[in-house]
């Protein structure tokens, strides 16, 4: 009797899920249907195409697509040919992309035609070694000088007279890398953190563990696929043969509850500006949303408020609070029926995860003190792309050789009961719309504009989008700008969560005894004059 094991690698579990239902939809995408044996097809193709297009075990290949079905083939197809995928968010300008592209040394670029300016402010900025793959209309495919470049579809034809099953497919084990996912840190610059197909599918199981998934559920995700919290979305659903259905944005919410109520979708992940945004609308009853059985949260703390309306608008739905980062994909979870005895924590750890709450010298502190948390286990990436010194620095050696454990840089306590509550994030970041967003890299930019002498940003509490960016600008007298010119100039180049809401002309930037900027003196400066404008707007 031959044994059957489960598959190590991200890309074999599609193929698992296309053995086991082939007729059975995979993934939904706007007016597109695919079964797991049309995507598994597929996604054979792209990989084949890539390596007769040169790429070779090991390489990265980076996506600009957003939330499309090219997006979830080219991934798994590079996965599948021997490549590291790295997901960049479609709302990225050039100097994030440019950034992206080369830090990573990726070989191959798959993007959108609708992002062909981006892609040339790159390429005429920088010579890279790098192959480009059009998504789109042909007819909008720029000429590139000195740039190799094809089209998506002519990728994918390459297949066509090749009987893909017995295509020699690179041999890869699951220590090598699946993931490169950039995320804001406190260098100002983005950090790549590196993911092994072994840190990603332990990670994805433990969730489904807790998540209680099966291949009935039916997974309605509108968060970026640039954001883990969305990737897993996919990665998990192709684990345990459900069906995803993928949406571009939140933004239309009555088509989304339409959706939901027509598809009998069974999962709802959220974040809380979806949540502020539902809980806004009227005529909510016109939606039968019986069928979800269960919404998540995470990324940044949902309002007490808000769970309190969701429940009693939705009993039957269990509400699950979380808490991860990049670096562990996920550390816990509070399970549903907690919410009401344990309001504010983010729960305990996950199947197959340890964690402790740790003081300077890396002791563990009693219940109700508050520490830096730690993490254990294999969800644990493998740290930071070509930065060793940060990666040192989070991933500190563990009680035995080879044993690595994850200083988060967040701090939380611990309850009697092992249950965590976030305290605060050492570093600088701001959660704006679901996304991090870096002080520093804000900064760097504003910096850039002509007039702009010194720069500070803070983030302002925001019922909608969590916080919003207001910047304080310090500028040259001969030719100073409006702020609503700095805010156009922003604009250009960074993604539309970084840029700031208000931006505001000071004299002189406050400072502490330590000639440092004093952000808390910003932070109440902002506060003051929020309310001033919330007033004069009433």
């Amino acid at each position: 009797m031959t044994m059957k094991f489960d598959p190590i690698l991200v890309h074999e579990w599609l193929s698992r899920s296309a053995q086991n239902y082939p007729d059975k939809e995979a993934l939904v995408c706007g007016p597109k249907r695919w079964t797991y044996a049309q995507l598994d097809q597929a996604v054979s193709a792209l990989a084949y195409g890539l390596m007769q297009a040169g790429l070779t075990r090991h390489d990265r290949v980076v996506t600009y697509l957003g939330n499309t079905s090219e997006n979830v083939i080219s991934l798994y197809g590079a996965l599948k040919a021997g490549g590291v995928g790295i997901i960049a968010p479609l709302t990225i300008k050039a100097p994030k992309l440019k950034y992206i592209l080369k830090d990573s040394g990726a070989r191959f670029l798959i993007c959108e035609v609708t992002k062909a300016r981006e892609v040339c402010r790159v390429l005429e900025e920088e010579a890279l070694d790098l192959q480009i793959i059009w998504v789109g209309n042909r007819k909008r495919i720029p000429q590139l000088k000195d740039a190799q470049a094809q089209s998506f579809t002519d990728i994918m034809a390459c297949s066509k007279r090749v009987d893909l099953a017995h295509v020699a497919y690179p041999r890869v084990i699951d220590v090598d890398l699946a993931l490169l996912i950039y995320t804001s840190g406190s260098t100002g610059s983005p950090k790549g953190v590196m993911s092994t197909h072994h840190n990603v599918v332990s990670a994805a199981r433990s969730i489904i563990q807790y998540l209680e998934n099966n291949e009935k559920d039916r997974i309605l995700n509108v968060l970026p696929l640039s954001f883990d919290y969305g990737l897993y979305q996919v990665i998990m659903t192709f684990m345990f043969g459900g069906t995803i259905f993928l949406e571009r944005s939140f933004l239309y919410l009555h088509a989304i509850l339409e959706k939901i109520d027509k598809e009998q979708i069974t999962a709802f992940p959220i974040q809380p500006t979806i949540t502020a945004m539902l809980l806004r609308m009227e005529n909510l009853g016109l939606y039968d949303l019986h069928s979800v059985r269960y919404m998540t949260n995470t990324g940044a703390a949902l309002p007490a408020e808000h769970i309190q309306t969701l429940r009693h608008l939705f009993p039957w739905i269990n509400l699950y609070s979380m808490f991860g980062l990049t670096e562990c994909k996920r550390v816990g979870y509070l399970p549903p029926q907690y919410l009401d005895s344990h309001p504010g924590s983010v729960g305990q750890a996950m199947p197959n995860c340890e964690v402790a709450v740790v003081d300077e010298d890396g002791e563990s502190v009693a219940p109700g003190c508050t520490g830096q948390l730690t993490v254990r286990g294999s969800n644990v990436m493998q740290g930071y792309w070509h930065d060793e010194t940060l990666t040192d620095r989070a991933y500190r050696p563990g009680g035995y050789p080879a044993d690595r454990i994850l200083f988060s840089g967040d701090y939380f306590h611990q309850d009697e009961h092992g249950l965590l509550y976030f305290e605060g994030r050492r570093d600088d970041i701001i959660k704006s719309r679901g996304e991090r967003i870096n002080t520093l890299e804000v900064e760097t930019v504003l910096l850039t504009v002509p007039s702009v002498t010194e720069a500070a940003v803070v983030g302002v509490p925001d019922d909608l989008h969590g916080n919003v960016i207001w910047a304080f600008v310090i500028q040259t007298g001969d030719a100073p700008l409006e702020p609503q010119q700095i805010i156009y100039e922003c604009n250009q180049n960074m993604e539309p969560a970084a840029v700031p809401k208000q931006v505001v002309c000071l004299n002189a930037l406050p400072k502490n005894s330590n000639g440092k900027i004093d952000k808390n003196e910003l932070k109440r400066t902002a506060n003051e004059q929020r309310k001033h404008l919330v007033t004069s707007h009433a």
